[in-house]
């Protein structure tokens, strides 16, 4: 892992060029998650040089003080704003909290990106009542419903669903519950058509959380956006099926190139 400091915080992200060409790619996670979340794109650095990044408060990074909602929104943008001036990347792919962070930047920022991945996630992010409880009054309770089938994973191996378990309590309690309120504060149905980047929206066949029609709204509202599903799959599409996604990522790529 490497760090990039910035606002007086430190940035973990892990960075691999075997030797492919521009663009330039920066994944960001979902909420309770790590650049891990993206190990089977880094079967791509071949292909384009690939980037993932560690949030603040998850993975190596150091934690920031900042309020559920827009401060939090803004931080992880700090983030990956840092991280992506570090790599120099071209475009950001982002799953459900990171596609809300994607968003954000595109909206909102002056940054040099020509095109955004969004993956499992959606212009609206309202997250379950219950949930919302769950995460602040029963963690167990909470991170126990997320990997029911056809929440995070459809049919993954145990052992994927272990690892995610492990890695939200690691992520801990306050930070994983701090990342799902910020989402369910997040509405920009209204803005998506100001986002005039190429943009590919990914949606897992069996995703409940950011289900297709999330992705399609996408596509609709905003002026160069594509959306497609990864059958066999659920929230975490590029966990539960690497190489599918791998290849309709790598298609959306190859063409901004």
């Amino acid at each position: 892992m490497e760090t990039v400091s910035h606002r007086g915080r430190t940035t973990a992200y892990r960075l691999s060029d075997r030797g492919g060409g521009r663009p330039t790619v920066l994944f960001v996670h979902g909420s309770g998650g790590t650049h891990g979340a993206w190990k089977g794109q880094f079967r791509l650095s071949g292909e384009f040089p690939v980037a993932a990044v560690d949030l603040s408060g998850h993975g190596e990074s150091t934690d920031v003080d900042a309020d559920p909602g827009w401060g939090a929104l803004s931080a992880y943008a700090d983030d990956v704003l840092a991280v992506a001036e570090t790599v120099d990347a071209d475009v950001l792919v982002g799953n459900s909290l990171g596609g809300a962070v994607a968003m954000h930047v595109a909206l909102e920022r002056d940054a040099d990106i020509d095109g955004l991945g969004l993956v499992g996630t959606g212009a609206r992010l309202s997250v379950l009542e219950d949930l919302r409880v769950w995460l602040q009054e029963d963690f167990e309770q909470a991170v126990a419903f997320l990997h029911e089938p056809g929440k995070l994973f459809y049919d993954a191996p145990e052992e994927y669903v272990e690892l995610s378990k492990e890695e939200m309590y690691e992520t801990g309690q306050a930070t994983t519950a701090r990342d799902f309120l910020t989402c369910d504060g997040v509405d920009v149905r209204d803005r998506v058509g100001e986002i005039d980047l190429p943009a590919l929206a990914v949606t897992g066949e069996h995703d409940k959380l950011t289900p297709p029609w999330y992705h399609e709204f996408l596509a609709e509202e905003m002026p160069s956006c594509d959306w497609t599903t990864i059958d066999d799959a659920a929230h975490l599409s590029m966990l539960e099926r690497p190489e599918a996604f791998n290849e309709t990522l790598s298609a959306f790529l190859t063409d901004l190139r």
